[in-house]
């Protein structure tokens, strides 16, 4: 018999649950695990998910865990932290999500973790550094969401500003998981063809709304939860099923794109072995210099969290 796969959540309030919700749709995992600070809350939320699969043909275990559970699954998702409220940016989460991630460490240190584990706390690129340095693991195996979410709301962008399909849009964006973030509107394709090709679309205005479509959300409904939800249980996916998609992650670099030492979102391939290579777009002068600024603020943040909290 073949070995059930399995991923653990940690952390399971509206941003947790509904990544839950969006892998069992996806019916890759044969077992889903919440696990949260309150076990009430963890098996009241797995309780609910699993009334939602009687009808269709899904057949996912949903259940609350504890710490001890990360030990033998394929994915360990982190979803723990405080929600933006109005007005706040990813950034301002930095002090209470790093203590957090330093308690969660604590918490998994008798748990040799043998998978992948996707951090997607913000800030997302601050969080993803600080774990991978706690695991000690390496880098294909340690990331965060990083600009995917961006990625899925510039392709929306961009097929609104275009009308076209969002099928029909290939883009990425980069940088920090936040304010700073870039565009490399060079690689931008449409239906094939560069930018140049699609007047109508104003690159200022499409960087803005990928940046601000975010704080759009939290200011109208005091979360977001549906667009990480499903771009998470995709991550997953591509990995439990080897599909070696190119996606967007905030990986560690290690010289790619002149940069050492920072996560950073970057296009790469994912697999079975987690993020397997970093695709390196050829970016122009000006957008080098995007990605550097971008890296620049990542980098000073990251210095804060070790002065926050410093790992053993």
């Amino acid at each position: 018999m073949s070995k059930k796969r399995k991923i653990v959540i940690i952390g399971a309030g509206h941003v947790g649950s509904h990544c839950a919700q969006a892998l069992c749709w996806r019916w890759c995992f044969d077992e889903i695990v919440l696990v949260d600070i309150s076990r009430e809350k963890a098996a009241a939320q797995a309780m609910d998910i699993a009334d939602s699969l009687s009808f269709p043909p899904a057949s996912a275990l949903v259940r609350a865990g504890d710490y001890a559970d990360c030990a033998d699954a394929d994915i360990v998702v982190v979803s723990i932290g405080k929600a933006r409220t109005p007005g706040q940016t990813r950034l301002d989460l930095l002090g209470d999500s790093v203590q957090m991630a330093r308690t969660l460490l604590e918490q998994l240190r008798p748990y040799p973790i043998p998978g992948i584990v996707i951090t997607i706390t913000n800030p997302a690129d601050i969080v993803a550094d600080y774990i991978r340095k706690g695991l000690g693991l390496p880098r294909n195996r340690v990331f965060s969401t990083g600009t995917l979410l961006d990625t899925a709301r510039l392709i929306r962008t961009l097929s609104e500003e275009a009308r076209v399909s969002r099928q029909s849009v290939l883009a990425f964006s980069m940088g920090e998981h936040g304010d700073s973030s870039m565009i490399p509107f060079s690689a931008v394709r449409i239906g094939g063809l560069p930018l140049e090709n699609y007047p109508e679309v104003d690159p200022a205005r499409v960087l803005e709304r990928t940046r601000m479509i975010g704080m759009d959300i939290i200011n109208g409904k005091g979360s977001t939860e549906f667009g990480i939800g499903q771009s998470l249980a995709m991550l997953a996916e591509a990995i439990i099923r080897d599909q070696k998609a190119v996606l967007p992650l905030s990986v560690q670099l290690c010289g790619e794109y002149g940069q050492e030492g920072v996560h950073c979102g970057v296009p790469c391939v994912v697999g079975a072995g987690g993020a397997e290579k970093i695709i390196e777009l050829p970016l122009t002068p000006a957008e080098q210099e995007q990605l550097d600024a971008s890296c620049a603020v990542i980098r000073k943040h990251i210095a804060m969290a070790e002065e926050i909290a410093p790992l053993a």
